[in-house]
């Protein structure tokens, strides 16, 4: 930095007042990132005013609206969702739903930055009336601190106090309890399976306005014997079931980073995911992917019994867990922050 002033970022999240989301596990890991790596080159604060360097903006809450409305500094705001994104995820009156979507437009419109996780969604955004000029793309990363590959005696340990055999072969999901997450299909690929166990760590973050909520309640509360619904897990809990699991599995229709992917391939996790667009610029190809529950019963049975090809899914896990490190993301990050401080002094 050209004269070695701290630049002073005023965080504005309610992210991670609610268990369970990735959004809130993306901003917990940038906070981290920033107090620590960047401890020299920035001060960092919580919901506070205006009068700072760079106000961050990471959810929608009508008071950080304003705050991005009367700052008279940068802005930036995290784009974690667009409109569409909240069909199949919350369930309101219509009337309301389209007041919220217009609202999540407008609200992005008033920063001066825009943020995105994937690349992917840069067409949505314009589409939508954004600025291209406004947006950049920053990747998700996770620490490899709290996501790592445990040893084997500490794997059997963990698969003994769930219950669970040393060579049972355990497929996870993790994720809010929602329609657009796949859980139906999740259910339904393990009734065609009985031999694995399939657990989902996540609930009901949005309670009886998720969309879907009463029938996803009758099947976690009555689940096939071989799936078992945690419910929410908290962060700090969640290395240990990356470790007991086999494969992560993730049915869902509608994302654009989920942390719990990269959670996943940090602890050398496979992933087999439903064949969607986003996904390929950010995972290489190195994932195995779905279009229906067909597809997703071949690539789980497959890597049940072919130890080559599971070891080759591996890698690929472990090829995606290097890419997304923790200095490349941070030198992104302080590149950034610093040319939007330079252009504005």
């Amino acid at each position: 930095m050209q004269d070695n002033k701290k630049i002073k970022i005023n965080m504005l999240s309610m992210a991670d007042s609610v268990d369970g989301q990735g959004v809130g596990s993306a901003y917990l890991e940038l906070m981290k990132l920033l107090k620590e790596d960047g401890k020299d080159d920035f001060e960092i604060y919580l919901n506070k005013g205006t009068k700072f360097d760079i106000i961050h903006s990471h959810t929608i809450e009508p008071r950080n609206y304003f705050k991005l409305k009367h700052s008279k500094n940068p802005t930036i705001a995290y784009v974690h969702f667009l409109p569409e994104t909240l069909d199949g995820s919350i369930k309101l009156p219509k009337p309301i739903f389209k007041i919220l979507k217009k609202y999540i437009i407008s609200y992005y419109k008033t920063a001066d930055h825009l943020v995105v996780v994937n690349p992917n969604l840069k067409k949505d955004m314009i589409k939508a009336g954004l600025d291209e000029s406004k947006i950049k793309y920053i990747p998700n990363f996770v620490s490899k601190e709290m996501f790592h590959k445990k040893s084997s005696s500490e794997i059997y340990e963990l698969k003994k106090n769930m219950g669970l055999k040393k060579n049972d072969f355990v497929v996870l999901s993790a994720g809010q309890v929602q329609s657009r997450k796949g859980v139906l299909d999740f259910v339904e690929v393990a009734k065609r399976l009985p031999n694995i166990t399939f657990i989902w760590a996540g609930g009901f973050s949005f309670d009886v306005i998720t969309d879907g909520h009463n029938e996803l309640k009758k099947i976690m509360n009555k689940p096939p014997k071989n799936v078992r619904f945690l419910g929410i897990i908290p962060r700090e809990e969640m290395n240990d079931l990356y470790n007991i699991a086999d494969v992560f599995f993730m049915p869902s229709y509608n994302e654009l980073f989920p942390m719990t992917i990269l959670e996943a391939v940090s602890t050398g996790t496979p992933i087999v995911l439903r064949d969607l667009e986003l996904y390929e610029d950010i995972l290489f190809k190195k994932y195995l992917k779905g279009k229906n529950n067909d597809e997703f019963v071949h690539l789980l049975e497959k890597l049940k019994q072919d130890k080559n090809e599971y070891k080759k899914q591996v890698e690929n896990a472990n090829y995606i867990a290097n890419f997304y490190s923790k200095d490349n993301v941070y030198k992104i990050w302080k590149d950034f922050y610093t040319d939007i401080y330079e252009e504005a002094k």
